[in-house]
């Protein structure tokens, strides 16, 4: 063995040790800022470089985070089950072009007839989704998945089957219903059967709130106030579209499983992997280039969580988040860059936080004058989304003239942001100022580059209509 060989193979270890220092070091400044509370995992060839919690899993015990810790996943839980359809495609049990009505009969027939298989796993249905109904969030009663059919169901499409790209959690509950009615089994019991249990993924499955779950994180909401205990939800509600929960240490086990065919073809993967319409294939968005890359995220009460794949460099990113709202795809880039060798960029103070404490000593013309100290600085992270965060909560404590005199300002610094000028709906409508709130909303419609929120905006548009 030459000298030179030996001494690369002995320094090995140490460039590893150092990789993984500066991905906690990054991942730290981030839980510091209050940006995130989760558990980590980072690896190369499915090698862990890192895997750690950051914060804690129940903050009422002080229980901390760990690799092992499970996590709702949210929107996660989609590609397990476009891997459940994929799979039982492979056994001629589901046509991909089929409309929905082969499987669901009783389903109505002016979308059950028009709508494919296909078109539910990429979001291309035009079936709006019930997450954006204005009804959504209401108290049920727990109710069986052909029941909670009932609330989207009847709708109109949102555009005709294929034409255009717009998310919809309709869609992947559709699938859910349509898997156990072909194989005569409940959802849950497919997930275990077909995919955690021949993967070994113990820490995985369908989350409900009355079995005992070992290392469950609890789910927290960030406020200006601090933390609290995130609104109750029903599982059934968000079900094969957001029903899941797993570790960090599970899906690395799963994104290893799908370099290989333990749960699917080569031949399904690659339909999976497609990108289509906004580069969206099936619970996967796809990202080709000198890499390609694989992910999606998820988003539920107290929770939020991404899982990202570089295929080429055979990379795996999943951060997992019991706070909500955690800036992940930030992370993600960071994470890659050190990875590259390269300087990853470090997040800023929120703005928000700040300019509360302001509010309540100062008032508005306090937090304003701040406002422009933050811009011209480089120390607070002073965009658009800390301004309506900021006055999100002065609306939700009655203080509807603050928050509206911040809504404009946000509106002014983002004039092309969709979700800035429906945010300025509904403060213009808290204030009483109907004509500026129809403006608004109208506006958010014009600016949007999907349907989603379509029936949302609508509804409040009628509504405001209707006095």
């Amino acid at each position: 063995m030459s000298r030179v060989f030996l001494a690369v193979l002995l320094a090995l270890p140490a460039f590893a040790a150092d990789k993984a220092a500066a991905l906690d070091a990054f991942i730290a400044r981030y839980h510091e800022l209050g940006l995130f509370n989760g558990s980590a995992l980072v690896a190369e060839q499915g090698k862990p470089i890192l895997r750690k919690g950051y914060g804690e899993a129940n903050m009422e015990w002080h229980i901390a985070n760990a690799p092992d810790t499970r996590f709702r996943l949210g929107s996660i839980t989609k590609q397990f089950t476009a891997t459940l359809v994929m799979q039982m495609v492979e056994k001629g049990q589901i046509d991909l072009n089929a409309p929905i009505a082969r499987y669901l009969p009783d389903y109505p027939k002016k979308v059950g007839d028009r709508v494919t298989i296909h078109q539910l796993l990429n979001h291309t249905s035009g079936i709006p989704g019930y997450t954006e109904l204005p009804s959504f969030g209401e108290p049920r009663g727990r109710q069986s998945p052909e029941e909670f059919l009932k609330i989207f169901s009847g709708l109109d499409l949102l555009f005709e089957p294929g034409a255009k790209y717009s998310y919809s959690n309709s869609g992947f509950f559709l699938l859910g219903v349509i898997l156990e009615k072909v194989a005569g089994k409940p959802y849950e019991q497919l997930l275990r059967e077909r995919i955690f249990e021949p993967l070994g993924m113990k820490q995985s499955g369908y989350d409900s709130t009355r079995p005992i779950l070992e290392k469950r994180a609890s789910g927290y909401d960030a406020t200006l106030d601090g933390y609290v205990n995130t609104s109750y939800l029903d599982m059934g509600e968000p079900y094969a579209a957001g029903s899941l929960y797993s570790s960090v240490d599970d899906l690395l086990l799963w994104d290893q499983a799908l370099y290989g065919e333990r749960v699917l073809s080569a031949a399904s993967k690659e339909k999976m992997f497609t990108p289509g319409l906004s580069n969206y294939g099936y619970a996967f968005v796809i990202h080709k280039g000198a890499v390609t890359t694989i992910e999606h995220g998820g988003g539920i009460n107290g929770f939020n969580t991404a899982i990202t794949r570089d295929i080429e460099p055979r990379r795996l990113y999943v951060l997992l988040n019991n706070t909500g709202g955690a800036p992940l795809v930030e992370m993600v880039n960071g994470l890659r860059a050190i990875l590259d060798g390269k300087e990853a960029k470090m997040p800023k103070m929120p703005a928000a936080p700040a300019l509360y404490k302001t509010w309540q000593t100062g008032g508005i013309k306090a937090v304003m004058e701040q406002w422009k100290q933050m811009k011209d600085g480089s120390t607070y992270d002073a965009s658009p989304g800390e301004f309506t965060r900021l006055a999100g909560a002065l609306l939700g404590k009655g203080k509807t003239g603050d928050a509206l005199a911040l809504a404009r300002e946000a509106a002014s610094m983002a004039p092309k942001s969709a979700g800035v000028a429906m945010f300025l709906g509904n403060a213009e409508t808290a204030a009483g100022n109907k004509v500026e709130a129809l403006q608004a909303y109208a506006k958010a419609i014009e600016l949007s580059d999907t349907p989603r929120a379509f029936p949302l905006l609508t509804h409040e548009i009628h509504e405001l209509s209707k006095n």
